[in-house]
């Protein structure tokens, strides 16, 4: 299926998980950076974001699956198939839309599975090897389930990278909070202040909130 948005379009028809809501947060949402690395990219949509915000940077992205790299190449992103483990680099800004299902039924769709659990990157590889290549002062920025963000902040913090920005993320305001949006700082010297907000993706009318729309306003069409 191909997904259009104002200054792009992405086609996401070889790839186990498609375009959706949490991506499209964490492109509009994440810090900037002058070389960025997308881990997981599937269709390439969080890159391509980041090409439209960042368009001095230089952006890497990589994927385990052979047809999603494929994709985000022909989505115009410079996509490698390569595990975060393997990957070699240095980078101020690592983006993450990672996989999230720890101990859940697992998808007879094995492409879906390998994208959707944590078996080929667990939490605390993704931290481990994010701060590998980052540089000194550099950023990472996550979307997780909401239950996840206080495991996260935890690992982390064994790795100097500490949680600056919290923003919780509600479907609607009578319901649940569903998704947090992390940003990490890279620093030797341990950082405790974090800001918090939170934002609400409904409207009462069941539309996307003012906020939202306000986040997202240079993409969605």
């Amino acid at each position: 299926m191909s997904f259009r948005f104002k200054q792009f379009y992405i086609e996401d028809s070889k790839c186990a998980m498609k375009v959706g809501t949490d991506g499209v947060l964490l492109g509009a949402w994440c810090p900037k950076g002058t070389r960025l690395l997308d881990v997981g990219t599937g269709s390439g949509l969080i890159a391509r974001m980041l090409m439209q915000r960042c368009p001095e940077a230089h952006i890497d992205a990589i994927d385990i699956d052979p047809d999603a790299a494929e994709q985000a190449r022909e989505n115009g992103v410079n996509a490698y198939c390569s595990s975060l483990q393997d990957w070699q680099g240095s980078y101020d800004l690592i983006v993450s839309n990672p996989p999230y299902f720890q101990n859940s039924l697992k998808n007879p769709d094995k492409g879906r599975e390998m994208a959707r659990h944590t078996d080929t990157l667990s939490y605390a590889e993704l931290i481990q090897h994010s701060a590998r290549l980052l540089q000194e002062g550099g950023r990472l920025a996550l979307i997780l389930p909401a239950e996840a963000e206080n495991e996260m902040r935890e690992i982390a913090a064994r790795y100097s990278l500490y949680c600056t920005r919290a923003t919780r993320v509600y479907s609607k305001e009578t319901k649940p909070v569903r998704r947090v949006l992390l940003s990490f700082v890279m620093t030797t010297v341990r950082n405790d202040d974090m800001a918090t907000d939170t934002l609400v993706l409904e409207d009462e009318k069941g539309g996307r909130s003012l906020p939202y729309q306000e986040l997202c306003r240079d993409f969605y069409l």
